[in-house]
């Protein structure tokens, strides 16, 4: 652990957007957040507008990976980097769009709602010990996200029940088209050196099924591929999971780039995240003996996953 004993900090730092104290700070540092983020790009694609613009105003064929790393660096920046780094990577991220002419309120709020709702499903059914309000207390902290990306944060879900209201509203909107056969082209088999394609084939294509099983079940029907049944995803993402989580800290944290453990080197050693540590926090968000097994956000289907005990 030495990456981690290096990063002692005096304490003293600017926490940033969000802080130690957050559900945000909590969630970001655990490595299934990156299933999560597959699960988004396969919700995001079945908007056709908010997909159509990705496909015309980016080279995704020949820069998928850049393009997965760089929006996992920018969450890395807003969750763990100082105020004046998040607010700087917002403000370019607000100027391309406007540049692109992909500012649309409407696509933005598609996306940042596919993102939030893939993050937040994710880490609930690996088995996170997340209680409602704290789910309701991270799409809340989420709003700052989406105003740094030019959103009117009063316009966005602020929590899980809103999240699912709105995938409710938006679902006749939803097609597989064109560009999103690409998308899932793309993300079950990923060009890499032929040297890479035996990890693709034992690592990735494991990796992003799993991220596509866990999506809601319309999703699976537009796609037209039907995924196992829920409580065989839940065991095999709640495997996975742990299996992930068993990988050092000091390796996993260095993508996106040493996030993590600069913002430890700023704030002191004691911030480091910890997702089990909302455990002890829940008796302070909900009511005494509430075991919070209410409805979730899953991209509009109204499941809630039981943590695995």
């Amino acid at each position: 652990m030495r990456g981690i004993r290096a990063a002692r900090g005096t304490g003293t730092g600017e926490p940033g957007l969000f802080g130690p104290g957050s559900v945000t700070w909590a969630l970001h540092g655990d490595p299934v957040m990156w299933i999560g983020g597959v699960r988004a790009l396969y919700l995001q694609a079945l908007h056709p507008a908010a997909i159509r613009g990705v496909m015309v105003n980016s080279d995704f064929r020949k820069d998928a990976w850049g393009r997965l790393l760089r929006t996992a660096s920018f969450v890395g920046t807003l969750t763990y980097g100082t105020t004046e780094a998040a607010e700087a990577a917002g403000a370019r991220v607000r100027k391309i769009h406007r540049l692109l002419g992909v500012d649309d309120p409407g696509l933005l709020l598609w996306v940042h709602c596919a993102e939030i709702d893939s993050y937040l499903h994710v880490v609930r059914r690996s088995g996170i010990p997340l209680t409602d309000a704290q789910a309701d207390r991270y799409v809340d902290e989420q709003r700052v996200a989406a105003r740094l990306v030019g959103l009117d944060p009063d316009r966005v879900p602020g929590t899980a029940d809103g999240l699912r209201c709105y995938f409710d509203g938006v679902r006749p909107e939803l097609a597989a088209g064109e560009d999103a056969r690409v998308v899932d082209d793309f993300l079950r088999a990923p060009p890499v050196p032929r040297a890479l394609v035996p990890a693709r084939e034992a690592v990735w294509r494991r990796v992003a099924a799993l991220a596509y099983d866990t999506l809601p079940p319309y999703a699976h029907a537009l796609y037209g591929r039907p995924a196992p049944p829920p409580d065989t995803v839940t065991r095999r993402l709640t495997a996975t999971a742990n299996l992930l989580r068993c990988l050092p800290d000091e390796l996993r944290w260095r993508l996106p780039p040493r996030h993590i453990l600069r913002a430890m080197e700023r704030l002191g050693e004691d911030t480091r995240p910890a997702p089990y540590s909302l455990r002890a926090r829940a008796a302070i968000l909900d009511r005494p003996g509430r075991e919070g097994h209410g409805h979730g956000a899953n991209g509009g289907d109204s499941t809630r996953w039981r943590t695995p005990g």
